[in-house]
């Protein structure tokens, strides 16, 4: 990436060009505010979006996730002007048999843009990816507009009040956010029966494009962290949703007497330094439900490296976040990203006339990730494959295949 600042988003590594808009509808905190990656028509003169959409945001971030409001300024002026490399506003590319869709959920102290490169990334092999903004008050800061005329209302992150108990109030929370994430797919359902949703943001990109463009019989959910355990619940809250990718979920606000609700296939991608034992344990549980869920661990990797934030200079990164993963970012992102298609593929299915898949390709992905496997092998549970041998050994810790311990 050749944007100005001090952090380089790759662009896409698909066939298609990557467009993007934001979304909001209604005027109260029940409405919706997404960011939408999709694929878009090649043209000249594309402008690329601000990777933090507004100076608030860089407040909100060093608040929330640093708890630390003096890094505002740093990273105000080391990545106020990067840029996303993906084309501002542009129309949607049409798609006759329809692009399957992806509702994302980010993680605490997070917004909408710090995925910008993972939803790219499905982006470009045909995935139309909606990046919700939480307003459950975990997000570093987000805002709604009134009915007045350009008046603004915005909702600040906030801690565990003192002397609640901090399961009670993220359980809260995450119960929220999935009740975003099926109301999100709610909206796009609407859409594509004709009704009028009104993007009442300025830009005003017309969401009625997406009428015939999208098919929602091929549905997932995804997050990062909080926003992991998030599409967790909202695959129990929503049978639309066919699947699920938890990228290094935090399970502590998800309540036991769910486990045994979670009957869909779930891709679980943990970094190698977030996880417990526990946690995993519980990802373990979860998994038996189905024998097609899955658990990998990729090696070198930071809880971080799943976000933006990776692609900030090392120093930044270290004087900020502390150590970095010994795994290049870029190598990272190209395991989860493929590694996450390959699953969503399966379970997403392709339709007819698809020829192979615009949105995938066997070889590719499991070319770049260096394992010598057919694409079938991932539904396969042969204990051979358990340790993948084979596969270069900073790649995975583990590939767990559930209920065959």
């Amino acid at each position: 990436g050749s944007m100005g600042g001090m952090l380089a988003l790759p662009p896409g590594q698909g066939p298609h060009r990557v467009g993007c808009t934001d979304v909001m509808v209604g005027h109260t905190p029940q409405g919706l505010f997404l960011r939408l990656f999709y694929p878009c028509q090649a043209r000249a003169g594309a402008v690329q979006p601000l990777w933090i959409p507004r100076p608030e945001y860089c407040g909100g971030l060093a608040d929330a996730a640093l708890g630390r409001r003096w890094c505002s300024a740093l990273l105000s002026i080391a990545v106020g002007s990067c840029r996303v490399p993906v084309s501002w506003n542009e129309p949607l590319k049409s798609c006759s048999t329809g692009y399957p869709l992806i509702i994302f959920s980010h993680g605490l102290g997070a917004f909408r843009t710090l995925y910008s490169s993972i939803c790219t990334e499905l982006a470009s092999w045909g995935l139309v990816v909606a990046v919700l903004e939480h307003r459950d008050r975990s997000a570093a800061t987000t805002y709604f507009c009134t009915a007045q005329a350009g008046a603004e209302q915005w909702i600040p992150f906030q801690r565990v009040p003192q002397g609640q108990k901090e399961f009670y109030f993220r359980n809260k929370q995450v119960h929220h956010r999935a009740q975003e994430c099926v109301r999100a797919l709610r909206l796009f359902q609407g859409i594509a029966g004709g009704r009028t949703e009104p993007n009442i943001l300025h830009q005003g990109w017309d969401l009625s494009v997406l009428k015939d463009n999208l098919d929602l019989s091929r549905v997932a959910v995804m997050g990062h962290s909080f926003g992991g355990v998030t599409a967790l619940l909202a695959l129990v809250k929503e049978p639309s949703f066919r699947c699920a990718v938890a990228l290094d979920a935090w399970m502590f606000p998800l309540e036991n007497l769910l486990y045994p609700e979670v009957p869909k296939p779930v891709l679980f991608i943990n970094t190698e330094k977030f996880q417990t034992p526990q946690s995993v344990a519980k990802m373990k549980r979860l998994s038996c439900r189905n024998g097609q869920s899955r658990i990998v661990t990729v090696l070198g990797t930071v809880h971080e490296d799943q976000t933006d934030l990776a692609f900030l200079p090392g120093k930044l990164f270290s004087l900020i976040f502390g150590t970095r993963g010994s795994l290049d970012p870029h190598r990272a992102l190209t395991i989860t990203s493929r590694a996450a298609l390959a699953f969503l593929h399966r379970h997403l299915g392709m339709a007819r006339g698809e020829q192979g898949g615009p949105w995938f390709g066997g070889t590719l992905v499991w070319g770049a990730l260096g394992w010598p496997l057919c694409p079938r092998a991932w539904g396969c549970c042969s204990p051979k494959l358990r340790g993948l041998v084979a596969a270069p050994r900073w790649l995975l810790a583990r590939l767990w295949w559930p209920c065959h311990l």
